[in-house]
């Protein structure tokens, strides 16, 4: 019997912090299918399982072809500064020291008194950058062990293995705290102070560039690759479902709530570096910028509901079941910053679980709120503003959003927004003409 002809699908991969997606989406645009399965991490949720992930994307690309789809472009994007080093079969020599890592505080604390100052780089030094796990991996290879080949941001790791092809994206580079977009170059003197040597740095791709051809076993012994597949670039999670949303909605800027929140824009200029928290980034098939803006959410909201009363009170206010009560711009709360800072309740904070779960949620709304701010002051021409990620579907933190922006806010309801863009990305490059609205509107 002839085998049934299968249908031609791009496909979005998005390696989060919490989950991982794929997304498949035909030549029109319309998402066809969809698979999520947890990142899988350390026994002390840190470090991402490499090994398993691949096996997931692998598993996933499967889920959504089934029997009826057929694969002829892939993309991934994701984490934007959690990587590995890598041998030359490029299996893994260290762990991904993940973005959040507490660890990464003393290794920044070391590195610090080298790393001069520079407004030049597309990011604020800080210990979340991926120049800090360089340094951290460095320290992990054992003299007796493989000599490392090249270190792989774990947003391109399945790209990389799909096509057995180091590279990196470069809205991926910008993440590193070592790396110039304005002239394309890596800092020879911060990348020797890490990682110790430029010649374990890939190739920088632009993000929608085709970086070769898709060729996994597992995939093509399930007869679900096309000929013809191809692996596109993708990248920083956020600048990847920025580039999407804005494809819908030109004038947009991007606040994007999930394990972090990050407030995106694309600009038709290239801009300079120098800022200050508004970070830089080449833009995503333009020869102008990605701007955005990097805040703790998650993370600040799991500190703080370590206490179980102010847990439930959080949960009960997101949910639109319990009102928040009038103290959330009075500062009793003070969020952690980026890299495992610590979060704290002011001297003069409330006990009260209620008073204590507003406050938290205030704070980080009043946060968002200036990173917003932070990243219209650069592109004027950005007048709307849409909110993405698993936060804009609770009801109760769009209405303090609200409250804190002083108008009402838009959500875009489509759950995965980064995986959907990453395969609008695919099908760009494959030569197809998806359309944004089936794809991210639903029309």
């Amino acid at each position: 019997m002839r085998s049934p002809v299968r249908l031609p699908v791009a496909c979005g991969v998005d390696v989060g912090s919490t989950n991982s997606k794929v997304v498949a989406v035909d030549p029109r645009g319309h998402v066809v299918a969809r698979a999520s399965r947890p990142t899988p991490r350390d026994a002390h949720g840190l470090s991402i399982d490499v090994g398993a992930l691949l096996a997931d994307v692998d598993a996933m690309v499967l889920e959504v072809c089934g029997d009826r789809y057929e694969v002829h472009a892939l993309c991934g994007a994701g984490i934007g500064e959690d990587g590995l080093l890598v041998d030359e079969t490029l299996a893994p020599l260290t762990l991904a020291l993940a973005w959040f890592d507490p660890r990464r505080q003393g290794v920044f604390a070391a590195l610090r008194p080298s790393l001069y100052d520079d407004e030049t780089f597309d990011v604020e030094t800080d210990p979340a950058r991926a120049l800090v796990g360089w340094a951290w991996a460095r320290g992990q290879v054992p003299a007796a062990q493989r000599e490392p080949s090249s270190w792989v941001a774990v947003a391109d790791l399945a790209a990389v293995h799909w096509t057995r092809r180091t590279f990196i994206s470069d809205t991926l580079a910008s993440r590193t705290g070592a790396w110039r977009s304005g002239d394309r170059s890596w800092d020879t003197g911060r990348v020797k102070l890490t990682l110790g040597s430029e010649a374990l740095l890939p190739p920088v791709v632009r993000a929608g560039d085709v970086v070769g051809e898709a060729d996994s076993p597992v995939l093509r012994a399930a007869g679900v690759l096309g000929a013809d597949a191809v692996v596109v670039a993708g990248g920083h999670d956020h600048p990847v479902g920025g580039w999407g949303v804005q494809r819908l909605v030109p004038d947009a800027v991007i606040d994007s709530m999930g394990t972090a929140e990050v407030v995106v824009a694309q600009s038709p200029r290239r801009e300079p570096a120098g800022h200050g928290e508004v970070e830089t980034a080449p833009g995503i098939r333009s020869d102008g910028s990605t701007l955005l803006r990097v805040e703790e959410l998650a993370r600040n909201v799991a500190w703080a509901s370590q206490n179980p009363a102010v847990a439930r009170a959080i949960q009960e206010i997101l949910s639109g079941a319990l009102a928040p009560l009038p103290v959330l711009g009075d500062g009793f709360f003070l969020p952690g910053r980026r890299g495992g800072g610590r979060p704290a309740y002011a001297p003069d904070a409330p006990r009260d679980p209620r008073a204590r779960a507003s406050a938290v949620l205030g704070a980080l709304a009043l946060r968002g709120r200036e990173a917003v701010d932070a990243v219209r002051a650069r592109v004027p021409g950005q007048t709307e503003l849409r909110l993405v990620g698993g936060w804009a579907r609770s009801p109760g933190w769009l209405t303090i959003k609200s409250q804190v922006h002083g108008f009402p806010v838009v959500p875009i309801i489509e759950p995965e927004v980064t995986a959907v863009s990453a395969a609008l990305l695919a099908a760009t490059a494959r030569g197809w003409s998806p359309d944004p609205g089936h794809a991210i509107a639903g029309a």
